[in-house]
């Protein structure tokens, strides 16, 4: 078993941002990932293999989608799922508080397409 706190052990100075893997099993990766003020540099995109469902549980983001016109600008509470290779770029997050994410990255050839909602 393992325990601890999303929220502990957050460093003072974050010059870059931050991921943490959690939990790590075949098929499915969660981390914990912190910003504060980070964005993904200008012209890049995330293409990622595996699906990722993001929930922001501090601070705030905005998110753009490759092809579309207006940023998911993302509050605590708020959540995203990323299918694969939908190109994607974090916009902005805030520089006055750290803002931290939870993130699950999914396998899907490890899932029955009817296990997917």
């Amino acid at each position: 078993m393992a325990t601890g706190n999303i929220f502990q052990a957050i460093p003072q100075d974050i010059p870059q941002e931050l991921f943490e893997v959690i939990l790590e099993k075949p098929g499915v990766t969660i981390e914990r990932i912190i910003s504060k003020g980070h964005t993904t540099p200008k012209g890049a995109w995330y293409d990622q293999n595996n699906d990722e469902w993001v929930l922001l549980l501090q601070g705030e983001a905005r998110v753009v989608f490759q092809g579309e016109s207006e940023p998911y600008t993302l509050a605590v509470g708020d959540y995203l799922y990323i299918p694969a290779h939908v190109k994607h770029r974090v916009d902005w997050t805030s520089r006055t508080t750290e803002t931290v994410w939870l993130a699950i990255h999914i396998v899907v050839d490890s899932l029955e397409d009817s296990q997917l909602k």
